[in-house]
């Protein structure tokens, strides 16, 4: 299993925040390894909605992943799992209202499952994950920088 964490301030208020991060197919604007994504099942940006996703693999191919919201509250937190994909991850945004703009903490567990789920023997592998899972959410950087630089609603 592999655990992560990362967190920013960003200066925009935290229902602008919530609603771009809502919108899974934003993902690609911020995640250098998401390079589509699009509403499969139920209504969009809410608790209970697909997406289906295009992810950058290690030998350059594109692999399919199914994400669903989970839980939302509004302005506060968004969470989710990857219901399908190599690894199967839970996770979540998390919110709070500063001064400044909005803290954001970006928090993934993933686990190997299903027809990947041998590769979790060997510590290599699990290596792998951990800095896999390091990596995705230290893009909230990238995430701060796209939002900074749009103009302020």
């Amino acid at each position: 299993m592999a655990i992560a964490e990362h967190e920013v301030l960003i200066e925009r208020d935290a229902m602008a925040v919530y609603q771009y991060l809502l919108d899974a197919t934003n993902l690609p604007a911020w995640r250098s390894d998401v390079r589509s994504v699009k509403l499969v099942q139920g209504p969009a940006e809410a608790k209970g909605a697909v997406y289906r996703k295009m992810v950058a693999g290690r030998s350059g191919l594109s692999i399919p992943a199914e994400l669903e919201i989970t839980n939302v509250r509004p302005g506060a937190e968004i969470q989710f799992h990857v219901v399908f994909g190599p690894a199967t991850r839970w996770g979540g945004y998390y919110l709070s209202s500063e001064d400044a703009g909005t803290r954001v903490r970006f928090a993934v567990e993933a686990k190997r499952e299903g027809r990947f789920g041998f590769l979790s023997r060997w510590t290599f592998f699990n290596g792998m994950l951990q800095r896999r899972v390091s990596s995705d959410v230290a893009q909230l950087d990238r995430l701060k920088n796209v939002l900074e630089l749009q103009p302020a609603l």
